[in-house]
C-alpha cells in the first residue's frame, strides 16, 4: 500500500506539472498578442515594420499615443463607447434581472412556455437582414436608442440570473410575503442583495460585450458623431489601408506611423476593461458556477 501511494503521488505530481506547463503555455499564447501590440505601440515604426520587435520595444517613445490623442476623431468615439457601455449595461441589467426573477417563480402562469420561448432564441434568430429591416421600419437607423435598447437581453446571461434566483431559499421569500412585502420589495431587498456574485458576473459579460461590440454599430450608425471606438478603429485600419496611407517610407528616425498609432488606439481601447476586471474578478467564478448549477 505504501508503494502504491508513492506511485500515485508521483503520478499526481507529474500530472500537476504537465497541467501547469500547459496552463502557462496557453496563458502566454493568449497574452502575447496584447503584449506585442503594447511593445509595438511604444517602438519606432521602422523596427516594427521590419519585424525586429518581438520581445521588447525598440526605440522606446510615446509619440504614437500623442498622435492618437491629437486626432480630432478619437475622443468623441471614446466618449460614445463609455456612454453605450454604461447606459447599455444599466438597461441590460434592468431587463435581465426582472425577467429572470419572473421566470424563476413557479407560480408564474405559463412559466414553462415562456422559458422555452426565451431559450429558443439561443439557437435560432431572425437573421441579419430581417433584424436590420426591423430596426429600419421602427425608424431606429442612426439612432442611439437602437444600440441601447435593441440588444437589451442576452439569453445566456438571462439563464445565469434565472438559475441563481432559483437557488435563493423559498422560505426567505415566504417570510417576506407574510410580513406584507410586495414582489418588488422581495426582489429589491432579498434577491438583489443575495445575488451580488451573479450580478457582478453578468454585468461584466454585458460590459465586455457592449465595449467590444462592432457589427451592428457599424451598420446602424451612419453619423460619425455617434460611432463608438470600435467602428472608429475600423475606419482607421480598413479605410486607411484601402486609401494607401500605410505606403509611407519609414526611416529609423520616424517615431510613429499609422500602424503604431493603430496599436496605440488598441491599447487605449482595452485599458478600461483591464482596469475594471480585477475589481469584480472575485465574483466572476462563483457567479458562473452558482448560475450553472440549475437549468
Amino acid at each position: 500500500m505504501k508503494v502504491n501511494r508513492m506511485i500515485i503521488g508521483k503520478g499526481e505530481r507529474a500530472f500537476n506539472i504537465a497541467m501547469n506547463a500547459v496552463g502557462i503555455l496557453v496563458t502566454i499564447i493568449c497574452l502575447y498578442p496584447i503584449y506585442y501590440v503594447l511593445i509595438s505601440s511604444v517602438s519606432k515604426p521602422f523596427f516594427v515594420d521590419n519585424g525586429d520587435v518581438l520581445l521588447y520595444p525598440i526605440g522606446l517613445n510615446l509619440d504614437s499615443y500623442r498622435q492618437a490623442f491629437s486626432e480630432d476623431g478619437l475622443l468623441l468615439p471614446y466618449a460614445n463607447t463609455f456612454f453605450y457601455t454604461i447606459t447599455g449595461v444599466a438597461v441590460n441589467m434592468l431587463f435581465t434581472t426582472t425577467m429572470a426573477y419572473a421566470l424563476s417563480k413557479t407560480r408564474l402562469v405559463g412559466r414553462r412556455f415562456f422559458t422555452l420561448f426565451v431559450v429558443f432564441t439561443m439557437w435560432f434568430s431572425a437573421g441579419i437582414i430581417p433584424t436590420y429591416l426591423t430596426f429600419r421600419d421602427y425608424g431606429l437607423v442612426n439612432s442611439r436608442l437602437a444600440i441601447i435598447f435593441g440588444f437589451a437581453i442576452n439569453t445566456y446571461n438571462l439563464v445565469i440570473m434565472k438559475s441563481f434566483f432559483e437557488q435563493v431559499p423559498a422560505s426567505m421569500e415566504e417570510a417576506a410575503f407574510i410580513d406584507g412585502a410586495s414582489n418588488i420589495q422581495v426582489f429589491m431587498k432579498i434577491f438583489m442583495p443575495l445575488s451580488k456574485p451573479a450580478l457582478a458576473t453578468v454585468s461584466l459579460l454585458y460590459a465586455v460585450s457592449r465595449w467590444n461590440s462592432y457589427f451592428w454599430q457599424m451598420n446602424l450608425l451612419t453619423s460619425d458623431s455617434k460611432i463608438p471606438l470600435q467602428v472608429y478603429m475600423k475606419k482607421m485600419i480598413v479605410d486607411g489601408y484601402a486609401g494607401g496611407e500605410n505606403s509611407v517610407i519609414l526611416s529609423q528616425s520616424s517615431t510613429w506611423s499609422q500602424v503604431t498609432e493603430i496599436y496605440a488606439v488598441i491599447i487605449i481601447a482595452i485599458i478600461p476593461m483591464l482596469i475594471a476586471y480585477p475589481f469584480i474578478q472575485k465574483y466572476f467564478k462563483s457567479g458562473i458556477t452558482l448560475g450553472a448549477n440549475k437549468g
